[in-house]
C-alpha cells in the first residue's frame, strides 16, 4: 500500500488509536422523549377533562334537584293557604306540630304528606330521606332508617352550616349507614344534600337524595369516549407531525454534516496533492531533460531504455497535472449554458481516439433547455466521462449519448452510456472516492472531479455499470430558469 494510501485511510476513518466516541442519535431519542413526553401530557389532559365534566355534571344535577325540590316546597304551602311566613322546612319534622296551632295540624300535614308523595316519586331516585334539626331522619322512603341518629358525616353538617346544597357522587356502595338502598345501583350514583330554610333564613331541614340518573350517566359515557378519543387523536397528529420535522431536520444534518465531512476531505487532500504535485513537477522535468539528451549521445540499443525513462516520467507528469487540477478550487460563476453546443465540442475533440480506437457514436437530441452550469467546467466533466468511456472499450464498441427532460420538466438528464469492461459491485460503490481507479495508470481523481462540479451547480450524477456488459454515468442538470 502506497503512502498516498496509508494518509488517506488515516484521514477518512479516523483512527489514531482511541475509537471514536458513540454519535448521538437524535431521531431515535427524540422519537422514546416526545412519546412519553406527549403521552403523559395527552393522559393527564384526558384525566382533567374527564373529572371536569364529572364535576361538572354533578354540580348541574345537584343545582336543578335543589331548584325543583325547593319549587315543590314553595308550591305546596300556597296550595294549601298556609301562612307566608311558613315555609316547608319547619313543616317536615312532624315532631315539631305541638309547637304550632291545632286549627294549622291539618293543612300543615297535607302540604307535609304531598310533598313527601313528591319526594317518594322522583324518577331516577335510590333513596330519600329527611333530616331534622337535630340530625336525626324523620322520613325515609326505606322506613328502616326513620329515627336514626346521623350526627357526624361532613357532608350532612356542611348542608345544615349554608343554604348551598351538597354533591358527592360514587362508584359503587359504601358502609355508609343512610346508604341502605331499596335496590343496588348499576353505575355511578349521585347524593345529594338539599337544605330547606325556616321564615328566618336558618336551615330547618334536609333533604338527602340518592339519585341514578341514568341519561346523565350515559351522556358522561359519551362525553368520556369523545375526550380520550379527541386526546388520542390529538396527541398523535402532534407526535406524527414533529416526528416528521425532527426526520426531515436529521436527515438535513446528516447530509450538512456529510458535505463538510466531504469539504474537509477535499480541502486535506488538496493541500496535500498540490505539495506533492509541486515537489514532484521540478525534479521530473529534470528527469526528462537529461533522458532527452542522453538519448542523443547513446548507442541505438540503450536507447530503448532511455524511451522508457521518458514515458514514464510523461506518466507521472499527467499524474502531477490531475493532482493540480483536483486540488485547484473551482471556480466560475454559474451561467445559462447550452450543453448541445458543449457535448459536440468535446466530442469534437475526441475525433481520433474515436476513430483509432473503432469506437461507434450514438448522440440522440433534438433540442434541449439551457442547463444551470459553467461551460469551461462542464466541458471538463464531458471530457473526463469521454475520456473514461472510450479507454473502457479498447477493442472497440459502442458509445450512446441520451439528452433529455424528465418528467416535471425542470432538470435535464444527460445519460453516458458505454459497453466497455463495465464494473464490479465493489468497484460501482467505490466509484466516486477520491484515488479510486479501476484503470492502469489512473489516479482516480475524474469522477470526484465531476461530482463537485455537479454538485456545486445543484446538479447531481449517478453510475451504474455491470461486469463485461458497460457502464451508465447520468447526470442531472437543473434547467436555467426553471425551481429544480
Amino acid at each position: 500500500m502506497s503512502a498516498l494510501s496509508v494518509i488517506w485511510d488515516r484521514y477518512t476513518t479516523g483512527k489514531t488509536g482511541d475509537s471514536p466516541p458513540p454519535q448521538f442519535n437524535l431521531l431515535r431519542w427524540f422519537s422514546l422523549v416526545s412519546l412519553v413526553v406527549i403521552a403523559s401530557v395527552a393522559i393527564g389532559l384526558g384525566i382533567i377533562s374527564t373529572r371536569f365534566v364529572v364535576t361538572e355534571s354533578i354540580e348541574r344535577d345537584a343545582m336543578l334537584s335543589s331548584q325543583f325540590i325547593q319549587s315543590i316546597a314553595s308550591a305546596e304551602i300556597r296550595h294549601v293557604a298556609l301562612p307566608t311566613s311558613m315555609t316547608m322546612g319547619e313543616l317536615l319534622d312532624a315532631r315539631q306540630d305541638g309547637h304550632h296551632p291545632q286549627h294549622m295540624l291539618e293543612a300543615r300535614q297535607r302540604a307535609r304528606n304531598e310533598f313527601l308523595d313528591h319526594i317518594a316519586m322522583l324518577p331516577d331516585a335510590l333513596l330519600a330521606n329527611i333530616y331534622g334539626a337535630d340530625r336525626v331522619i324523620v322520613w325515609s322512603t326505606n322506613p328502616a332508617l326513620v329515627g336514626k341518629d346521623m350526627s357526624g358525616h361532613d357532608d350532612l353538617e356542611q348542608a345544615f352550616s349554608s343554604p348551598m346544597q351538597v354533591a358527592a357522587s360514587y362508584d359503587e356502595v359504601t358502609d355508609r349507614s343512610e346508604q341502605k338502598f331499596l335496590r343496588a345501583p348499576r353505575t355511578l350514583f349521585i347524593e345529594n344534600y338539599i337544605p330547606l330554610l325556616d321564615d328566618q333564613g336558618n336551615v330547618a331541614s334536609v333533604v338527602e337524595i340518592y339519585k341514578e340518573p341514568r341519561d346523565l350517566v350515559q351522556r358522561i359515557q359519551r362525553g368520556f369516549v369523545l375526550i380520550w378519543m379527541a386526546t388520542a387523536i390529538g396527541g398523535g397528529l402532534i407526535y406524527l407531525g414533529l416526528y416528521w420535522i425532527v426526520r426531515r431536520a436529521s436527515g438535513l444534518l446528516a447530509r450538512q454534516q456529510s458535505q463538510l465531512i466531504a469539504n474537509e476531505t477535499f480541502v486535506a487532500l488538496g493541500e496535500m496533492s498540490s505539495a506533492v504535485a509541486h515537489s514532484l513537477r521540478n525534479p521530473l522535468a529534470s528527469i526528462r531533460s537529461s533522458a532527452e539528451l542522453a538519448q542523443e549521445m547513446v548507442e541505438p540499443p540503450v536507447r530503448k531504455n532511455i524511451d522508457d525513462i521518458i514515458s514514464q516520467v510523461d506518466r507521472m507528469s499527467k499524474w502531477v497535472r490531475e493532482l493540480l487540477i483536483s486540488a485547484r478550487p473551482l471556480s466560475g460563476d454559474v451561467e445559462a449554458v447550452e450543453p448541445l453546443a458543449v457535448i459536440n465540442e468535446a466530442l469534437h475533440g475526441f475525433d481520433q481516439q474515436i476513430r483509432h480506437s473503432g469506437v461507434r457514436v450514438e448522440f440522440h437530441a433534438e433540442a434541449a433547455p439551457a442547463v444551470v452550469s459553467h461551460r469551461v467546467l462542464l466541458a471538463q466533466v464531458l471530457n473526463s466521462l469521454f475520456a473514461n468511456a472510450i479507454e473502457a472499450m479498447p477493442n472497440g464498441g459502442l458509445l450512446r449519448i441520451e439528452v433529455a427532460p424528465d418528467s416535471s420538466g425542470k432538470r435535464l438528464l444527460l445519460a453516458i452510456t458505454d459497453t466497455g469492461q463495465g464494473m464490479t459491485r465493489k468497484q460501482e460503490t467505490m466509484a466516486f472516492k477520491p484515488y479510486y481507479t479501476t484503470k492502469q495508470g489512473g489516479l482516480g481523481v475524474g469522477l470526484v472531479m465531476v461530482k463537485r462540479i455537479m454538485e456545486r451547480f445543484g446538479g447531481k450524477v449517478s453510475l451504474t455499470s455491470r461486469e463485461r456488459e458497460g457502464t451508465r454515468i447520468c447526470l442531472s442538470f437543473k434547467v436555467a430558469g426553471g425551481r429544480g
